[in-house]
């Protein structure tokens, strides 16, 4: 009977060392899931537009806000949160005069898209493999090479939208 018994105390603490240790595997896992995208996605450029905007200060451009089709879907119905498979990107350029325009208004008043700046970026919805940052995957590419930014940039991304997280994580509203 101890035998047994001895035997079923140590059955049960290997169960338990084991357990402790998928427990603490898969929080470590989870820590490390990638909250980074890493490729561009294809076709961003034929997205349809979501809206426009312009940022001051130390950004200083203008940038087009662009979504895929579940994105698009997402923002006309007005649903929150979006769903798995929606894609936002940001395109900025250079915000500048336009000569030729101001010149046929008769003074400075124009602006236009000048250069490509800082970078393009995505925000990739996956609730499951980005649970971590809210559902949303982010990515920062240089615009001339497509590489990515460095994870130090990437890591501001998601404390950035936290401010905004009633309209799940995403600052830019649909312009019909």
């Amino acid at each position: 009977m101890k035998l047994i018994t001895l035997l079923l105390i140590a059955v049960a603490m290997v169960a338990g060392v084991i357990a402790s240790a998928a427990e603490r595997h898969g929080h470590a896992h989870q820590e490390g899931t990638p909250i980074f995208v890493t490729k561009v996605p294809d076709g961003y450029r034929d997205w349809k537009l979501v809206s426009v905007a312009h940022e001051e200060g130390e950004l200083n451009d203008i940038r087009a806000i662009l979504g895929n089709d579940i994105a698009i879907r997402a923002y006309r119905e007005g649903k929150l949160p979006f769903p798995d498979g929606a894609i936002i990107a940001r395109l900025a350029w250079s915000h500048d005069a336009s000569v030729e325009n101001n010149k046929a208004f008769g003074r400075a008043q124009s602006f236009v898209a000048g250069v490509a700046k800082n970078g393009i970026q995505f925000m990739v919805k996956d609730s499951k493999k980005y649970a971590s940052t809210g559902g949303w995957g982010f990515a920062h590419f240089n615009e001339n090479d497509r590489t990515p930014a460095d994870t130090e940039v990437l890591k501001k991304c998601f404390p950035c939208h936290q401010a905004i997280k009633d309209r799940d994580l995403v600052f830019t509203r649909y312009s019909p």
